[in-house]
């Protein structure tokens, strides 16, 4: 294969067991500390060399942690994972939030006996899975990580599951760069972790001191990262990072704590026991080869090694089941999609055997009417208060351990979580978002409450579904449909009542949309989405009516990926080959830039669109879709505009 990872070994499959066996306390055990440095020396000199190779890396954020990681991957007292099946279910699992640290990650693997020792040296070359920043290519990452400040979020999201969902007897370990712990996401996903007692995880802060271009805000005051740590609730251990004893002791202290999160606070030196430590001007720059020997010449380099973790039972992970929803609505009723979202989980939920749907959501459960499944499934939905970043970061937490994750809130408040949704995208998340309140329809609140960028945000995504309903039944087919898909779905949501376009057993599917109207003599093409389409129709049926204009009226449904098929045949057939499309939402990045993407090589078809072109303001929603000509009266005049 173009991406390799040379492997020593693979395991052979083994039968899923009912439960891991109960937690037991762990026991004090001595360990072989000069075997163990050895160990942490050979990671070293496997960082430098991987490096060197590649021209490129950190190597000294590498050797801060060296200690950590030969205790973490070669002790009992720290990860229980079986190093030929590394994505074993029941595995503990490690998160290197610090990713630029990826190549000693790599190393410990190999030493462990997974990739080929000389795999390592293809370290960021294009036909190797060993990229600069971990990537969930390899079964031993769970998440990408080197955007700083999000491993914690993700792992908490993990650990929940583990232990509330699951009743899986596994441990999260996050290592931390201290510089990240200036994001401000980090103490979002402290305080979830200590309010849930989730002592099935741990975080490491590497406190070497030395940020990218200078020393970071606190430096080696390792007390007051102790104080802040435990203000949030965690049981918080201050070590000497490069004391074998002290760092087995403390990992040992953590797997003993009860119903609080632990964090073992290391200090460290960037680039130990290389002749740049403790230097500044050494960020992310390969060292010279002299520096292996340097290494070498502090170990006792005896022959092998004979520490291993402890291997867990063998569990499978959880196969998806496949989700329906059974869709009811009066032919003349109303409903607003938001609202439909939440009935929808609930339908969601009748087929869900294994309870896999997770829902989690910023505190707006009862806009984005998510509260109407945690009325109903109590136990699978995850209350992560005002917190997107964090939020986003649980949801995919729970994608990671195979959960049907989604995650809502307001379309505006998305946007605080951007690099969160990203970095899903690198990691190939399978996360559902749900964004509510869409668009300057949802009236008096005002334009920091409405997602007007939401569309563009999430259309940036690498195989990110973009879908926009447009009434009840069309908004639980999309939620139905999100759910059976294997990649990360956006769905748009709208805060209005809105009148039912489509038959309970209409079918639905993305990358389509529909036509509500149609006739051999339409002039123009109308293309809305949500709150548009209904009054693209509105406009359509007076054209009609009092103009003698016909017009086609096309729900677009599927914003990514778009129907270009079906919106070339509905405009070609018109007599002007012509599109207008009308969308509650900023022209760049909407549904009217992704039509023109998808048609811009079509010479003949012209394409014109109504959308918000100024800052928003308060008003009741019908005055909003007037102002920005987005109601029926704004259409009309736009299409006579266009026809004559």
């Amino acid at each position: 294969m173009s991406d390799r990872v040379t492997r020593k070994g693979k395991s052979q499959p083994q039968k899923e067991e009912p439960k891991q066996a109960k937690k037991q306390k762990v026991q004090k055990e001595s360990y072989d500390v000069v075997q163990l440095q050895d160990i942490a020396h050979q990671l070293r000199i496997h960082s430098i060399e991987m490096t060197i190779a590649s021209n490129s890396g950190h190597p000294t954020s590498c050797a801060s942690m060296a200690e950590i990681m030969a205790v973490l991957f070669f002790t009992k007292a720290g990860m229980h994972f079986n190093p030929k099946d590394p994505g074993n279910f029941g595995n503990d699992r490690f998160v290197l939030s610090k990713g630029h640290a990826a190549p000693i990650l790599y190393a410990a693997w190999s030493m462990v006996g997974y990739i080929d020792k000389a795999e390592l040296l293809n370290l960021r070359k294009i036909d190797s899975l060993l990229e600069g920043h971990p990537v969930p290519k390899l079964p031993f990452v769970d998440v990408a990580t080197g955007s700083l400040g999000q491993g914690l979020s993700v792992a908490g999201g993990m650990a929940y599951s583990s232990k509330f969902l699951d009743k899986i007897d596994n441990r999260y370990w996050v290592l931390m760069g201290d510089g990240e712990t200036a994001e401000g996401s980090v103490w979002e996903a402290a305080h979830l972790a200590s309010h849930y007692k989730l002592d099935n995880l741990t975080a490491i802060v590497d406190v070497n001191r030395l940020g990218q271009s200078e020393e970071t805000s606190i430096g080696h005051d390792t007390n007051v990262y102790k104080k802040r740590w435990e203000a949030f609730g965690w049981k918080t251990i201050v070590v000497d990072g490069h004391n074998l004893n002290s760092l087995t002791d403390a990992f040992e202290q953590c797997r003993n704590v009860k119903n609080q999160p632990q964090v073992i606070i290391a200090k460290t030196f960037k680039g130990k026991h290389l002749e740049m430590e403790n230097k500044e001007d050494w960020h992310g720059k390969p060292v010279p080869q002299a520096q292996v020997d340097f290494v070498k010449k502090q170990m006792k380099q005896q022959d092998g090694f004979t520490l291993a973790p402890e291997v867990p039972t063998s569990i499978d992970r959880p196969q998806q089941s496949h989700f329906t929803v059974e869709v009811n609505y009066a032919v003349d009723g109303k409903q607003s999609t938001r609202e439909a979202y939440g009935k929808a989980l609930v339908g969601l939920s009748k087929s869900d055997a294994n309870q896999q749907i997770v829902a989690v959501d910023g505190d707006t459960k009862n806009s984005t009417f998510s509260i109407k499944y945690k009325e109903a499934v109590p136990t699978n939905f995850v209350e992560c208060f005002i917190a997107e970043q964090n939020m986003v970061g649980w949801a995919q937490g729970f994608s990671c351990r195979g959960k049907v994750a989604f995650a809502s809130t307001f379309a505006a408040f998305f946007a605080r979580a951007f690099d969160q949704i990203r970095m899903g995208g690198i990691s190939e998340s399978q996360v559902k978002y749900v964004g509510s309140h869409a668009g300057v329809s949802i009236g008096e609140d005002g334009p920091s409450q409405m997602g007007l960028e939401d569309i563009a945000l999430f259309r940036t995504i690498p195989n990110c579904v973009v879908l926009y309903p447009s009434d009840g039944v069309s908004a639980e087919r999309a939620i139905e449909l999100v759910a059976n898909h294997k990649s990360a779905c956006y769905v748009r949501m709208s805060r209005p009542s809105l009148p039912i376009l489509y038959p309970n057993n209409e079918v639905f599917e993305i990358g389509k949309s529909k036509i509500l109207k149609q006739n051999d003599d339409d002039k123009i093409l109308l293309i809305g989405g949500g709150v548009t389409t209904h009054e693209i129709f509105k406009a359509a049926k007076q054209l009609s009516e009092q103009d003698k204009v016909h017009v086609t009226v096309l729900d677009l449904f599927s914003v990514k990926p778009l129907d270009h098929d079906g919106i070339l045949n509905a405009a070609n057939k018109t007599a002007l080959k012509t599109i207008l499309v009308v969308e509650d939402h900023y022209s760049e990045g909407g549904l009217f830039e992704a039509v023109s993407s998808a048609l811009s090589l079509d010479k003949q078809i012209k394409i014109h669109s109504i959308h918000v072109d100024k800052v928003a303001k308060s008003g009741t929603p019908a005055q909003m879709l007037s102002l920005y000509h987005l109601d029926a009266a704004g259409i009309i005049a736009k299409v006579k505009s266009i026809i004559q």
